[in-house]
């Protein structure tokens, strides 16, 4: 169990260095990769309240 939360930990890390590689703009590929990774941990993938939607730091991961 600790062996997969690190694992997760590392990917959501990796998620955030490629969204910052793009330049923070939430294209297609960004935002299924982010949702595969939310998916993974058992969320869903949300817009913020009053966030752009087109920047990929205001998109967040819900806990089901």
């Amino acid at each position: 169990m600790r062996a997969a939360a690190i694992m997760l930990a590392c990917l959501s890390l990796s998620a955030c260095a490629t969204a910052a590689n793009e330049g923070g703009v939430a294209n297609y590929d960004s935002l299924a990769q982010a949702q595969a990774l939310c998916a993974a941990s058992g969320g869903d993938l949300r817009l913020k309240s009053l966030g752009d939607p087109q920047d990929i730091s205001q998109y967040e991961c819900h806990r089901k």
